[in-house]
């Protein structure tokens, strides 16, 4: 967050016109200061004698240079060392912590900011002048904030309680020879440690709880002259030790555990290096400046410089990372300023002109030498862009990378890694060492993957009778239970009887209803309906062969018609024949209007779907009944159907339930989904798993039972299948995915949206090249699939962009008579999917379609849907392009031309050759005139970008275009020229 709020571009962010020493606050108070305390090792250009403390807040919201001041402190003391620790600090508190300042005297000084800031005069905390000669050196312990260390002359080193500051302590005695202390630094993991260094090259490192040094290390070269000494940030045994002799400009990283030689030697200055920090944000952002006048960042690991800052003749001899904002980092110079920079780049124009208006207001318009005449203006010499643009670090500083990241990616793959903080192995660089990337499945929904691996292997075992008598046993709804009952019924002997038997019907229960109702009053035509078609299905004997008798029985029918003796008529006409029968239930029927008598009337003319269409709903068992008794074979899936239809479509909730029952019976797969789609939720998977389950059951008993396209879908069981394929791809059965996939349907104009990545299934048939990246498998844009009856073909086409725009909808123009006689369709996977909702028998006879070789101009139309009128088989006579854009057919194909010519590979032929067909879907559009106008201006704005080679430009363009306008109208030939316009900025054509 903190590096988000730095100026954008702007890589110099404030000056400070001060020769001091400098210390940034902890990284706890907020707003940032920045205290400033004069350099007792220079003179400014004034050689002014007199001293100051001052703060200043660092603000960037400001885009000027200039750095508020806050605070001025005149003080008695000039600086070797200035820090501002966080002892003491408390939330809430505007300015928190203490100021310690190293003087020139051997004291050490404590300031209180706060009351700097808020101008009062008593300021100081506490002094003390203990040490022989100036203090060089400090430092405050990160885990115990009340101690600060301190070095000076004559080896004198310092542990300083700053809550009872009267008497410091020693780490231990004194180390020999007596020399300088340049340089001291606490431990960054372990808090008793501590180490000190001289201007001699030597090393010391103490254990404060043995009060003693454990351990020296040393060049043994004897030029090494330490200026500069830091830990490392995460590794308890390593050191960065700076060396400012120009004889040895390095700083060497040691380790303490092989401490006979640096374990690796930074040679990036050529003069002596004078300051060096090391990021407590990034282990591998180490900072040093040298009497080079340069001022580096290097990798401390590698020993690679990362970035290099802008800065002028001047060396810097203090150099500190800002500890509340990781990016910010200022340096002292030697030319009295104080420069605050961003470590992640920007532009370095304006700071000469500002050193120039400086000068100029110091001397006024006049020549400085006396002459009285106005000075001209000075002319700058002007930069380019390059010279003026500073590049930011080679790669992310570790506080704005990733400390963890997930993707989940396709068929439920979580992909995760983690910068966890490793132990630094002895010899190996940290870009050495291995980090992980960690790729896991992620099943959400166990009891879905379950039920579908025990429905996949039914289907392998041909276990449907088994697999129905579990769902049998193991449903909890009476209606679950009857649909699973029926499922069952198609894979057994005498189907009709079983169904029968399920409705209630068995012809013992008959004769036993019967022979009670022949007991009851009022027998005969007094039952109710329900009851006489009980004995109508049961006994209704089948029609007596024809008689050979007199004429009698016909004048007797009569007679007893006209004196309306129904019973004696109908009974002298079956004595009578055939015919006479037919014509005296012609009669009876005419006469008798009564419900009764219209049901006796449909069963004795075997018209069943009046049946069917007349019944009462709630006696749509008995209805169903007749149905199975009675129904011919080819009339038979009809009447279940009407029947269904009207269940269906009445109000009664459970009777719409109820018409499941009656498609299953008809075998009518489609309707079935469309009535359980409406009788069950079907948002959560094991819903659309228990669909799934008796769509698969009853597509298998058709095949056994019914002459039937075993490919054939419906749209909405192939947007139910779609849904259950992504489903169980989500969950990582890729596999079982493809098999689920549907392999034809009844439509053709909206195929269910369903998102298959290429690239995983290449790892699966290895069939595939590592170029073809994802489609969309029933997209016909990106796959040219067609509708074929046999094993369903994975077309692909090789792009790159599809994948993010397909909404799954078909264009039109591959489908109907509209598509162009020279399109090439993509080459297919030489391995078919099989479908295990298909008839295995029917998948092993039929051989997969043999591939059309590359560049083949022959393109295999889709089978269309019944009435829909075939391809055209004459050549079809184009319109002109336009004049006004045929410059962009002469431009695209003038520049692959250009490619093919300085294109070598085999590979960038082939696409070269298929982008130049493919782009003839353009031409079309351009002959037609169906392109939008942003279309065609963006058309010719690539043509010019072409026209001056600006290839880059022209990509751009193109991805404008592809963003801002319509998908289907640019899907057919916008990837394509993608691919020319990166070939001819690769080929440099």
């Amino acid at each position: 967050l903190a590096a988000a709020c730095l100026p954008r571009g702007k890589m110099k962010l404030k000056e400070i016109d001060r020769t001091a020493m400098q210390a940034w606050s902890p990284a706890l108070q907020h707003p940032i200061y920045l205290a400033t305390g004069t350099s007792a090792q220079q003179l400014d250009a004034t050689f002014s004698t007199s001293a100051s403390l001052e703060i200043f807040e660092l603000d960037l919201s400001d885009p000027s240079l200039d750095m508020k001041s806050c605070a001025t402190f005149s003080s008695s003391h000039r600086y070797h060392k200035l820090i501002w620790g966080p002892h003491s600090m408390t939330t809430g508190e505007s300015v928190s912590g203490v100021l310690i300042a190293g003087g020139e005297n051997g004291n050490i000084i404590l300031y209180d900011p706060a009351k700097i800031i808020a101008g009062d005069a008593e300021v100081i905390i506490a002094q003390k002048d203990k040490h022989t000669g100036p203090v060089r050196a400090l430092d405050v312990n990160i885990f115990q904030t009340n101690l600060v260390a301190s070095g000076a002359n004559e080896s004198e080193i310092y542990i300083w309680d700053l809550n009872n500051f009267a008497t410091p302590m020693t780490p231990g005695v004194k180390t020999q020879p007596l020399e300088d202390v340049s340089c001291i630094a606490w431990n960054r993991q372990v808090q008793h440690i501590l180490a000190s260094a001289s201007p001699s090259g030597r090393a010391t490192v103490w254990d404060l709880r043995k009060n003693e040094p454990i351990i020296k290390v040393s060049d043994h070269n004897n030029r090494m002259h330490c200026s500069g000494l830091a830990w490392h940030p995460d590794i308890a045994t390593q050191m960065v030790l700076a060396s400012e002799d120009d004889r040895l400009p390095v700083i060497q990283m040691w380790d303490l555990r092989f401490a006979s030689s640096p374990l690796r030697v930074l040679e990036n200055h050529t003069r002596g290096v004078l300051a060096i920090a090391w990021s407590m944000a990034d282990p591998e952002l180490l900072l040093s400046c040298g009497k080079d006048a340069k001022i580096l960042c290097s990798n401390p690991n590698t020993g690679e410089v990362l970035y290099e800052l802008p800065t002028n003749t001047q060396w810097c001899f203090d150099i500190q990372w800002c500890p509340r904002n990781p990016a910010v980092l200022s340096a002292a110079s030697f030319d009295g300023r104080i420069s605050v920079y961003s470590i992640m780049g920007g532009s370095a124009d304006g700071l000469r002109q500002k050193q120039v208006d400086q000068l100029s207001s110091s001397f006024g318009n006049l020549d400085p030498f006396g002459t009285g005449q106005p000075l001209p203006p000075l002319q700058l010499p002007q930069q380019t862009a390059s010279q003026s643009v500073i590049l930011p670090l080679k790669k992310p500083p570790k506080w704005i990378r990733r400390p963890v990241g997930a993707s989940f990616s396709f068929g439920g793959k979580l992909v995760t890694f983690e910068n966890t903080k490793a132990q630094q192995q002895p010899g190996i660089d940290q870009q050495q060492q291995r980090h992980h990337v960690y790729v896991s499945q992620v099943v959400t929904e166990k009891e879905f993957l379950a039920r579908s691996n025990q429905l996949q292997e039914a289907v392998r075992s041909e276990g449907f009778v088994s697999y129905c008598q579990n769902k049998i046993d193991m449903a909890q709804a009476d209606f679950e239970r009857s649909v699973w009952a029926f499922l069952k019924v198609n894979f057994e002997e005498d189907s009709r009887v079983k169904y029968l038997e399920l409705l209630g019907y068995r012809k013992e229960d008959l004769r036993k209803k019967v022979n009670v109702l022949e007991s009851c009053e009022g027998g005969g035509y007094a039952l109710q309906g329900k009851v006489f078609l009980f004995l109508l299905l049961a006994f209704l004997p089948p029609p007596p062969p024809p008689a050979l008798l007199t004429g009698n029985f016909e004048s007797a029918v009569d007679l007893c018609l006209h004196d309306n003796r129904m019973a004696d008529a109908i009974i002298l006409a079956i004595a009578g024949g055939q015919e006479l029968l037919s014509r005296t239930q012609e009669k009876y029927f005419a006469k008798m209007q009564s419900k009764i008598t219209r049901l006796i009337t449909a069963v004795v003319t075997k018209n069943w779907k009046e049946i069917v269409q007349s019944c009462d709903l709630q006696n749509w068992r008995e209805a169903l009944a007749a149905v199975l008794t009675y129904a011919r074979p080819e009339e038979f899936a009809a009447l279940c159907d009407l029947l269904g239809n009207r269940l269906e479509s009445e109000g009664d909730s459970l009777l719409q339930t109820q018409a499941c029952l009656c498609y299953i019976c008809a075998g009518n797969v489609e309707k079935l989904v469309a009535c359980w789609t409406k009788a069950q939720d079907g948002n959560s998977p094991l819903s659309l798993q228990d669909l799934i389950e008796k769509v698969v059951i009853l597509r298998k008993a058709v095949q056994l039972t019914q002459a039937v396209d075993p490919n054939a879908v419906g749209a909405l069981l192939a947007e139910k299948m779609s849904q259950y394929a992504n489903l169980l791809a989500a969950q990582g059965s890729i596999a079982a995915a493809l098999t689920f996939l549907p392999a034809n349907t009844n439509q053709v104009h909206d195929p269910p949206p369903f998102f298959f990545p290429v690239c995983f299934l290449s790892v699966l048939t290895g069939s595939l090249q590592a170029e073809i990246c994802v489609v969309h498998l029933t997209c016909r844009i990106c796959c040219g699939l067609g509708r074929q009856t046999g094993p369903w073909e994975l077309r692909v086409v090789l792009c790159w962009e599809l994948w993010c725009g397909c909404d799954g909808r078909i264009n039109t123009q591959f489908v109907f008579p509209q598509v162009p006689d020279n399109f090439m369709p993509p080459v297919p996977i030489t391995s078919p999917i099989m479908n295990p909702l298909a008839d295995p028998q029917s998948q092993m006879q039929q051989p997969p379609a043999p591939a059309p070789p590359v560049g083949a101009p022959s393109f295999q139309p889709p089978h269309l849907p019944a009435g829909q009128p075939a391809l055209p088989t004459e050549k079809i006579t184009k319109k002109p392009i336009p004049e006004e854009h045929l410059i962009l057919k002469t431009t695209f194909e003038a520049l692959i031309q250009r490619c093919l010519l300085s294109a070598s590979d085999p590979q960038t032929k082939r696409k070269l050759d298929d982008a130049n067909k493919r782009l003839e879907f353009l031409y079309d559009k351009l002959r037609e005139q169906t392109l939008s106008p942003t279309i065609i201006s963006g058309l010719h704005n690539i043509v010019k970008s072409i026209e001056t080679r600006s290839y880059m430009e022209g990509l751009n363009i193109h991805t404008h275009i592809v963003s801002t306008s319509n998908f289907s109208e640019t899907s057919a030939f916008m990837p394509v020229l993608k691919v020319v316009l990166t070939q001819a900025n690769k080929l440099g054509v």
